[in-house]
């Protein structure tokens, strides 16, 4: 280090030990962004705690009930920094084309110098924490390493739930190991005599990615997904990037461990567009005696081949960012269970009793409340109680259905791959693909209803790719270009996943949902487990194949016989339609998309056609 690096770092406040590549790295982000002290986060308790009391005292967590919620505290954001911004999201690859049509661009030199001027003394008053982490169980062979900085207390609390953070990660990053650098400030210096404010942000806003040189910085921002860089921005954006040039995926999936009566046990990575089911799925409770599901992640999974060729993956997040609107006993008593203690709550409401609550976490609903704002709410409010994208951040091992082995170095060999989206139509509750090129089709033209957790009109639909259109750090089209790579290459090693498709969300005509969902999803998942086994039949339709009659007991998921008929139903015109917009999806990704995507839905087509 130089004498200036040494003068900013502090040699007291040094780890001993560090690749001087990190301290140099930090050395250099002080400088521009100027900050009043640094830590080196050690991820201990005691450093929890002096975290915890640093925003009590700063007015961003107010401590909940101890007798209703041990250990949990409520955080209330600034207004305008509730969700992931995707608007000032950008992926700055060194070309354009490569960077895709659902990427935000930004030539990354133009970009560098931007966030230059912006980052330029935006820590003054403020303490830079030095925060290193794993994304995986730290030592394990899928693991990946990073460092983020960041003048965000809040941001290093959560870092702390959501990723193996600390001193173990920083001795694993020697001299020689990759590792990703992450620079975040919420964009508010404080000036001498000024006082803070307990949600800092900014109203200019950048979360700005460089998959070649495999940087991530973020300006202006709080908000989890925003600022909490090892998410969305390392395990998604930069992870698609590495993965691509290492031949593995990173995936926007939940991974359940399921074991059939037999004691067989099946592992299953699935795919759903966010707040849409998925954490309910991660923690399904069967209602069929005899088959129990465990959970092993909720939301990312890197999937890899391991020494026999299969795909094996890990979940490499540390705990739940969870969506709490909807979340309750009837729905996800797991979840429930989950949150009862050390949890950090944002942008919920707070009860007179010191508790939490949120629209849908019981059928009665107080008589009065704290929303959200921080004002006062009553039942015939206009505007709900709990903002709608409002989040629950809580360690994974709290988890009453976390698996034994959710931490196994080696991962776990994936059975079955599943998509699912929210249709009201057109697609039946659950379809096998023919071929691994098939489901890579089912995945490629996914599709959902837009929900709070992103920019736009909840309700409406959009295609919604691998259920990771907000989270590509690559061209779209070479996304499910490396799905098929990897698939092929796993089917000639020692045999890919089975791919199916799913679907809770579809309606009647008179607007109901024909599928009750939560823990009768087991009948699907059973089917879908069986055909794996080799003992359940299906039948040849356009989505693939699906239940045979007589394979799931529809009637013990409480459904009446026209209702599961709906539930399959193909209308020919409305199918027809169907494929006509996927080809225009597709066709706006260009000459990139492979030739195997449109040769499967070229054969859907035909089969369309061919019906009656």
């Amino acid at each position: 280090m130089t004498v200036i690096e040494q003068q900013i770092l502090g040699l007291d406040g040094l780890p001993a030990g560090i690749d001087p590549s990190i301290a140099a790295w930090v050395g250099r982000i002080a400088r521009l962004t100027d900050p009043e002290r640094i830590v080196w986060c050690d991820g201990s308790m005691a450093e929890r705690q002096r975290l915890i009391s640093t925003l009590e005292k700063a007015g961003t967590l107010t401590p909940l009930n101890p007798e209703l919620r041990p250990g949990s505290y409520l955080a209330r954001s600034n207004p305008d920094d509730v969700a992931r911004v995707e608007s000032r999201t950008f992926i700055c690859s060194e070309h354009e084309e490569d960077a895709g049509p659902t990427n935000n661009w930004m030539d990354p030199n133009r970009m560098r110098a931007t966030l230059s001027e912006l980052m330029a003394g935006a820590m003054r008053g403020r303490t830079m924490y030095v925060v290193p982490f794993s994304m995986g169980p730290v030592g394990s062979p899928l693991a990946r390493y990073g460092v983020q900085v960041t003048d965000s207390p809040y941001v290093v609390l959560s870092m702390g739930t959501m990723t193996r953070m600390g001193a173990d990660a920083l001795r694993r990053i020697t001299p020689g190991t990759p590792w990703v650098p992450a620079v975040h400030s919420v964009g508010a210096p404080l000036l001498p005599g000024q006082e803070d404010v307990p949600w800092p942000c900014n109203e200019t806003k950048y979360i700005v990615h460089y998959p070649e040189t495999r940087e991530i910085w973020s300006y202006g921002s709080a908000y989890g997904g925003n600022a909490i860089l090892a998410k969305k921005a390392f395990a998604l954006r930069i992870a698609s990037a590495i993965g691509q040039d290492e031949g593995w995926i990173a995936a926007h999936m939940l991974l359940l461990k399921v074991t059939n009566p037999d004691g067989r046990v099946f592992h299953v990575a699935a795919a759903f567009p966010s707040a849409c089911g998925k954490t309910n799925f991660a923690m399904l409770q069967p209602t069929i005696p005899g088959w129990t599901v465990e959970t092993l992640g909720d939301d990312i999974a890197w999937l890899a081949p391991g020494p026999d060729g299969r795909l094996r993956a890990i979940n490499p997040e540390a705990g739940f960012f969870g969506v709490a609107p909807g979340t309750g006993r009837g729905t996800n008593p797991v979840a429930m269970d989950t949150l009862e203690h050390d949890v950090v709550f944002t942008n919920v409401a707070l009860t007179d009793e010191g508790d939490v609550w949120w629209e849908g976490m019981t059928d009665e609903v107080p008589d009065h409340l704290t929303d959200w704002l921080g004002k006062d709410w009553t039942p015939d409010a206009s505007t709900p109680a709990a903002h709608p994208n409002s989040r629950f951040t809580v360690a994974a091992a709290q988890c009453p259905t976390i698996s034994d082995d959710w931490e196994d170095p080696a991962g776990v060999v994936v059975d079955a791959v599943i998509f699912g989206g929210r249709r009201a139509t057109n697609v039946p509750l659950v379809s096998q693909a023919r071929s691994w090129d098939h489901g890579m089709l089912m995945g490629a033209t996914l599709a959902s209803e837009r929900t709070a957790a992103a920019e736009g009109t909840v309700g409406e639909l959009r295609r919604d790719p691998f259920a990771m259109l907000p989270f590509s750090g690559v061209h779209m089209a070479d996304h499910w270009k490396h799905w098929l790579e990897v698939g092929h290459a796993a089917e000639v090693a020692g045999g890919a996943p089975a791919v199916f498709q799913v679907n809770w969300f579809r309606k009647g005509a008179d607007g109901r949902f024909l599928w009750p969902g939560f823990g009768e999803n087991i009948h699907a998942l059973k089917w879908i487990l069986d055909r794996i086994d080799g003992t359940a039949e299906g039948a040849d339709s356009p989505f693939g194949y699906v239940p045979a009659d007589g394979e799931i007991d529809h009637a013990a998921a409480g459904v009446e016989d026209a209702d599961w008929a709906a539930l399959f139903a193909m209308d020919k015109d409305a199918l027809t339609a169907e494929a006509d917009d996927a080809a225009a999806f597709l066709d706006s990704y260009g000459g990139r998309v492979p030739a195997e995507i449109r040769a499967e839905l070229a054969e859907m087509r035909a089969r369309i056609d061919a019906l009656d």
